[in-house]
């Protein structure tokens, strides 16, 4: 893929941690008032947008709707702070970058469209599969905490798993891209293309 595609996808994904952090515990009535806020930006921001045209305007509408989903979590996670919150923040970030990485991707035709969509879709992955081993690993610490050494014991257990999920999770979206990427060639350079990428990334 050339080295526009990757700063596209790349500059894409940074809209995950465009958001600030995470403030203190918000009141009902300011909690109220930012959701108003969030809709009323939003709105402005879509509005904006109708003045683009082609693939720039659906890009710029996207990001909207990207801030837009990341700001509702976090303001959630203001209000009632819990690890699931903190996993809704973390999935609405890569579900808002992969938004915006697959327009991107229709600024190409071909298989460069199809591997950039790969690459966009193994990076919301790997971005999910990490979202969900923090609320795995948050919780089974707070229960560890509580409990005796046997429930440590277990806890450490359910991270390992969630651990492995993670990487196999990982590892298969990585694998779908390799793929993707040996559609370029024919014959045996394709399927020793395929065959390698099987071993790199562990597929059977």
């Amino acid at each position: 893929m050339n080295k526009f595609n990757f700063t596209a996808l790349a500059a894409a994904f940074c809209l995950a941690m465009s958001t600030g952090a995470i403030g203190a515990t918000l009141s009902k009535a300011e909690h109220k008032s930012a959701k108003e806020d969030v809709e009323s930006r939003y709105k402005s921001e879509a509005e904006a947008c109708k003045a683009m045209s082609g693939n720039t305007k659906d890009i710029c509408i996207e990001e909207a709707k990207g801030r837009a989903k990341i700001s509702k979590a976090e303001l959630e996670a203001s209000f009632s702070p819990s690890d699931k919150h903190s996993y809704d923040v973390r999935v609405a970030k890569a579900d808002a970058a992969y938004g915006v990485a697959k327009e991107k991707c229709d600024d190409f035709a071909g298989n460069a469209k199809d591997v950039c969509r790969k690459e966009a879709k193994s990076a919301h992955v790997a971005a999910k599969a990490n979202a969900k081993l923090a609320e795995k690993t948050a919780d089974a610490n707070a229960s560890a905490a509580e409990k005796t050494n046997d429930a440590k014991a277990t806890a450490r257990a359910k991270t390992n798993d969630a651990v492995r999920d993670a990487t196999a999770e990982k590892a298969e979206a990585a694998y779908a891209v390799a793929k993707q990427k040996c559609d370029a060639y024919a014959g045996d350079a394709k399927a020793n293309c395929i065959k390698d990428a099987k071993v790199r990334y562990g597929q059977s």
